[in-house]
């Protein structure tokens, strides 16, 4: 067991917040979670966190450890650095709450904005369609998503360039790469990925792949190809010139 100091924020929406210290015992395998539970449990009864399955997979708990985006359920204590104060504090891309609960219904609005899901006529009689299983597997890689959203808060568009108006963000890339590379859509979202979703604000620097605790690829299998459908239909110049001709 050892006595571990932490800096977590404290503050409600439209008051100045700041970092209050905490000191509390430490046994092997806790994770941040749970010493946050234990903080609110000796010192700090009024202390806000969400969370939910502690399983790492329904995405509640999501919060800034040292810094960096992470599930606070499934950050081990033993995996942080013992010389210094373990900072918590609530994702930066979103509006605070309270304390290390953030507004994150913003990102519920702009998924309503996406087109749904438009199969074509089943393929036979019965109701049923015919597909390439190498298709199928392909969209399966996304529905893994938990909504974290931890790949919004890591991104620089909407973390420090604020963005939220012109920019949907990766977990909706992922989204719309869910629907537009499943082999029963019909729908055309290329006009909105490139106008209202902002698409071309990404810059692939891969951050957040690198935090999805899903491990979604998701710039590489999502992003990257949605923005070549973009660029295909919108800024090739041989295929504008056919379109053209072609009336």
């Amino acid at each position: 067991m050892a006595t571990r100091t932490f800096r977590i924020w404290r503050g409600e929406r439209g008051a100045d917040g700041g970092f209050v210290e905490y000191s509390t015992d430490i046994t092997e395998g806790m994770v941040v979670l749970d010493a946050v539970h234990q903080i609110q449990a000796e010192s700090a009864p009024d202390l806000a966190a969400r969370w939910n399955c502690k399983a790492g997979k329904c995405g509640s708990c999501s919060a800034e450890v040292n810094g960096n985006p992470r599930l606070m359920c499934m950050t081990r204590m033993g995996d942080l650095p013992e010389d210094r104060p373990v900072t918590v504090e609530p994702m930066r891309a979103f509006p605070a709450i309270r304390d290390l609960v953030t507004d994150v219904s913003w990102n519920f609005k702009v998924k309503e904005r996406i087109r749904p899901f438009a199969p074509r006529p089943p393929d036979a009689a019965d109701g049923t369609w015919r597909m390439d299983q190498r298709d199928v597997d392909r969209v399966q890689e996304f529905r893994k998503c938990i909504e974290c959203f931890l790949c919004q808060d890591v991104c620089h568009v909407l973390r420090d360039s604020q963005k939220h108006d012109a920019f949907f963000g990766p977990r909706f890339f992922v989204h719309t790469a869910a629907l537009e590379m499943h082999p029963l859509d019909t729908e055309d979202r290329l006009k909105e990925l490139k106008d209202a979703q902002g698409v071309g604000y990404c810059n692939i620097t891969k951050c957040c792949t690198k935090v999805c605790p899903e491990h979604i690829t998701i710039t590489d299998n999502a992003i990257i190809p949605l923005k070549e459908r973009v660029a295909d239909r919108f800024y090739d110049p041989i295929r504008n010139l056919f379109r053209i001709i072609a009336g």
